[in-house]
Formats: C-alpha cells, sequence, structure tokens
C-alpha cells in the first residue's frame, strides 16, 4: 500500500499521527515543509507516490493551500486532508474549494483523526478502481443482466444490415444503442444520421428526411438533400417513431420496401442505399390498434426488437454511471472530479428516476457545479431525490410486516430531545430475525406495556406528528430509530464501537460518522 504523507513543520504533529497510523498498519512517510513534498513528488516513482496526503495550512517556506493547488495539477484524484487551526476556518473554506477531501481542526482528537485518514484511504482505493473501470469504459455502460442482453443482442446483429426497432422510456439511451448498433456493423465507415420525428413540425418532416427540389414550395431556393442522402451507405436512426404524421409513414414504408424514395416536388426516383434503425418509447401495437400507425409499417420495422430497460431495473448500474458522469460533467467544467459517499450511492440507487439515465446524468451535473464539498454526501442531493427517497420510506414503513420481522429491546416512542439532522437515510429492515432484548427470537412484532407493537407504535408517533402540522417527520422519526439502534447495541458491547457496528451490519466509518452527527460522542 502506498504511504501517507504527512506535512506538518511541528515535530510532535507528526510524530503523534506516525505512532496512530502505525498501530493501524498504514504506513506513513513525513516532511516538513512544502518544498519537501514537490521535490518527492517529481523524484518518486508512481507506486511509491502517497496514497493520502495529510498536510498543515501554515507552514515556513510555503502554505498548505498553495501545496494544494500545485498537488492536485500533478495528481487531481489524491485526496488532501487540510489540517488547520480554529482561527483558520476561512482557510478550511478554501481548502475545499480547492479541491481538498477535507478539513481536520487543531487541536485534534487522534482516534477522528484515524478515522478521517481511513476514510479517505477507503475513498481513494474505491475511486482508483472506478476511474480506471471508467477510463477503460465502452460507449455504453452496464453490468445489470438487463443491460447484458442488450450488449449480446447488439454482438449478435453487429454484420448484420437488419432493421432494427428499439424501444424503450425516454431518456434511457436508445440513441446510444443505435450508435453502438451503426458503430459496430458493416456500415461503421458510413455516416450515422439521426432525426427526432416528434421534434419537426409536421410541414417541414417531410423535407427534412426526403430532401426537396427547387421551387418545391416557397422558399426552396436551390436543391436540398434531405436525411435518407446523407446517411447514404450508413444509417439512418428515425427517433420516436411512434409520434410520425400518418401520411408520412406511407412514404417510409415505400422506401424501406423497395429502396427508392422521392424528393418533394422531384420527379426522379433516388436510390437509397441506407441501414434503418427505429426507436420509440410508445406501445406501437396500441398504437397500430388505435389507427394512429400503419400496421405494414410496423411489421416492417419490427424485424429485431431491442427492449432498453428503464434505470430503476437495473439499479446495480447507479454506482458506476453516477461516477461516469460525475468524471465527464467535471471534464466539461473543467473542474475536478468530486467522488461521491456511499451512502449518497445507496439513496441515488434507491430513486425511480423517472427520467432514466437521462436524469441521473442530469442529477451529478448539478451535483457538480452545486455540491459544496468534494464528497458528495446524502445531504448534498437535489431535492427531488431526496424527496423522492423520503417517500419510497413512508411506504415502507405503511406496508404490513412480514412474518419474520426485526424487532427493537424497547419501544421506539422516544422523549423529543435533539433536532432533526437535514436529511436523513431510509431505514434499511434486515430480513432475517434476530434476537430480541429478552433473548428471545424475534418471530413477531414485539408489543410493549400498552399492547402495542413497535411499528403501532411508529404509526401513532408518526400520525400525532403529522397532526401537529410538522414538516420533518421523517427527520425527527429516523434520528430517533437510528439514536436507539446505536445506543442499543454500545450498551450492549460495553461501549465498544468496532464491535457495535459489527452486530449492527455497518461499517465502523458508518457508526463514528451517525454518532458525530446524533450528538452521541459521550457514549
Amino acid at each position: 500500500m502506498k504511504p501517507i504523507w504527512i506535512v506538518d513543520d511541528d515535530q510532535s504533529i507528526r510524530f503523534v499521527l506516525e505512532k496512530a497510523l502505525l498501530r493501524e498498519n498504514l504506513p506513513t512517510r513525513s516532511f516538513t515543509n512544502p518544498q519537501e513534498v514537490l521535490k518527492a513528488l517529481t523524484d518518486a516513482p508512481e507506486s511509491e507516490g502517497p496514497q493520502i496526503l495529510v498536510s498543515d495550512i501554515r507552514m515556513p517556506g510555503g502554505s498548505g493551500l498553495e501545496l494544494l493547488e500545485r498537488v492536485k495539477e500533478k495528481l487531481p484524484g489524491l485526496p488532501v486532508i487540510i489540517m488547520t487551526a480554529f482561527s483558520d476556518l476561512d482557510s478550511a473554506v478554501s481548502a475545499f474549494q480547492g479541491g481538498a477531501f477535507e478539513y481536520l481542526p487543531k487541536p485534534f482528537d487522534l482516534p477522528k483523526a484515524v478515522e478521517l485518514i481511513h476514510r479517505a484511504v477507503e475513498e481513494s482505493q474505491r475511486e482508483e478502481v472506478a476511474i480506471e473501470s471508467v477510463s477503460a469504459a465502452p460507449e455504453m455502460l452496464g453490468q445489470a443482466p438487463a443491460m447484458q442482453d442488450v450488449f449480446r443482442a447488439i454482438g449478435r446483429l453487429s454484420q448484420s444490415n437488419v432493421t432494427v426497432l428499439i424501444t424503450g422510456e425516454s431518456g434511457s439511451g436508445k440513441e446510444l444503442v443505435a450508435r453502438a448498433l451503426h458503430k459496430h456493423s458493416p456500415r461503421a465507415s458510413g455516416p450515422f444520421v439521426a432525426i427526432n420525428t416528434a421534434a419537426i413540425p409536421k410541414d417541414l418532416l417531410e423535407s427534412e428526411l426526403f430532401g426537396h427540389e427547387r421551387g418545391a414550395f416557397t422558399g426552396a431556393q436551390t436543391m436540398r438533400r434531405g436525411r435518407f442522402e446523407q446517411a447514404e451507405g450508413g444509417t439512418l436512426f428515425l427517433d420516436e417513431i411512434g409520434d410520425m404524421p400518418f401520411d408520412l409513414q406511407t412514404r417510409l414504408l415505400r422506401v424501406l420496401s423497395d429502396g427508392h424514395f422521392y424528393r418533394v416536388g422531384g420527379h426522379s426516383a433516388v436510390k437509397a442505399n441506407v441501414r434503418v434503425i427505429a426507436a420509440t418509447h410508445q406501445n406501437l401495437e396500441q398504437r397500430v390498434k388505435e389507427g394512429v400507425f400503419r400496421e405494414d409499417l410496423f411489421h416492417r420495422l419490427n424485424v429485431i426488437r431491442l427492449r432498453l430497460p428503464a434505470l430503476r431495473e437495473r439499479r446495480e448500474d447507479v454506482a458506476m454511471l453516477t461516477r461516469y458522469f460525475l468524471q465527464q460533467s467535471a471534464k466539461q467544467l473543467g473542474v475536478e472530479p468530486k467522488r461521491i459517499a456511499d451512502s449518497a450511492l445507496r439513496l441515488l440507487s434507491g430513486f425511480d428516476f423517472p427520467g432514466n439515465v437521462r436524469q441521473l446524468e442530469n442529477v451529478c451535473h448539478w451535483l457538480t457545479v452545486m455540491a459544496p464539498a468534494q464528497v458528495i454526501e446524502v445531504k448534498d442531493l437535489p431535492p427531488e431525490v431526496l424527496a423522492g427517497a423520503g417517500a419510497g420510506a413512508v411506504a415502507l414503513s405503511e406496508s404490513p410486516p412480514p412474518a419474520a420481522e426485526w424487532s427493537p429491546p424497547v419501544p421506539l416512542t422516544m422523549p423529543p430531545a435533539m433536532p432533526a439532522p437535514a436529511v436523513a437515510l431510509p431505514i434499511a429492515v434486515p430480513e432475517m430475525p434476530v434476537a430480541n432484548g429478552l433473548g428471545v427470537p424475534a418471530t413477531a412484532p414485539v408489543a410493549d406495556g400498552t399492547g402495542m407493537s413497535w411499528e403501532g407504535g411508529l404509526r401513532r408517533e408518526a400520525q400525532m406528528l403529522l397532526e401537529a402540522g410538522r414538516h420533518d417527520v421523517w427527520d425527527v422519526l429516523t434520528r430517533r430509530f437510528e439514536t436507539l439502534l446505536i445506543q442499543t447495541a454500545l450498551a450492549n458491547t460495553r461501549g465498544r464501537r468496532i464491535e457495535a457496528a459489527q452486530k449492527l451490519g455497518i461499517g465502523r466509518n458508518t457508526i463514528t460518522r451517525k454518532i458525530q452527527e446524533l450528538g452521541l460522542d459521550d457514549l
């Protein structure tokens, strides 16, 4: 493993961090000023460079912020932790703007410092894998079985010129599939021409598709080649074919049938050497039944049909796509790519994305601009994602419990003590039964002293808060739930946090962060 580089002119700080990290089996290398670091970066091979850089702000011979800027030029993906005195918090803001992973206020609590460095190391290792996979990514991304089926179909069609109909919801990436079919076809050296038949007015669409002769209509000053001629020898992609006007469907059918067409106002047939790929988000069979789409054209287009899954059907791809789009957005804006925390990724993966991949791409672009720090947390996600996740969790709480439901050892009702955080994570209910506080397997909801189950208590609390006109019910109840879980686990393990995290089924980073967020540091 690469070492943690520590930069501080204070020998005692370096010594304390070195010893603490050594106990965690994390190698270190120390420096007293920024010049030494920059020289080491120049001299050291990449394999011996830093895994993490921890730097003070104020040092003789240079500033930590200047060092941050120089290091980011050489290693843009390197997590940098800036150490700063409380009086330097303005500098901490500058550190975040310069791309720092996090800042560590002095004097710092050593276990918290080590925990932060661990988090940075994990983030670094995860991002290294993610960046490698993104850099080696093809024009389409997807590990979900449904997407693998699409990839296999593209492979099978790679040597074919057959007409293909791509179906799928808006924003699911139908044009990407069409481009991939063209790229891996015998026509790859020819042009790929795309036209959205729903975006062009009916009066202009015929001319756009087939071209027109000079004088064919008012304003036709010269002969113009249409999309069929522009795609000669290549592929014509007809997007939203279900919205094509009925009379134009007849002309398209004729081209697909005999390979000839006439320009608007023309009298000589033009030969079309074009492969047609069509796409729609509509149910064409239903459109045929309604009499707005020609049945013979439907059968002509429906030679091979590829259905592209919605993003909610391939949630396992959300993490990969998110990192890819964050990289792309950063490249477009000329900034350093942001990282995203696992908790935020989980929330994104649970969102339904009605706009599919296009909506996720827009969310990533929004996060690149709007997220305040280099690591995107749950609270940084856009309001529609947070609202969607909250609605899903409320629906979960209202559904009847399964036979083997997890049961907390005490009722959920707790005296309102602490203010709610800005954003809370959804409640994850384990599927397997565990022992309750009485040492008995929890095979059914446990009742409190009033005979009410904990689910009933939750519903009652939610109802009371809602009737009181509160608008933070989700945050309040989630905070109490998490507080109760952590308090009970820590009591069970006599305060041993790592053991408590293991019993709860969460990471030690997660329980440490939750303890800080919930104000439970005294436990």
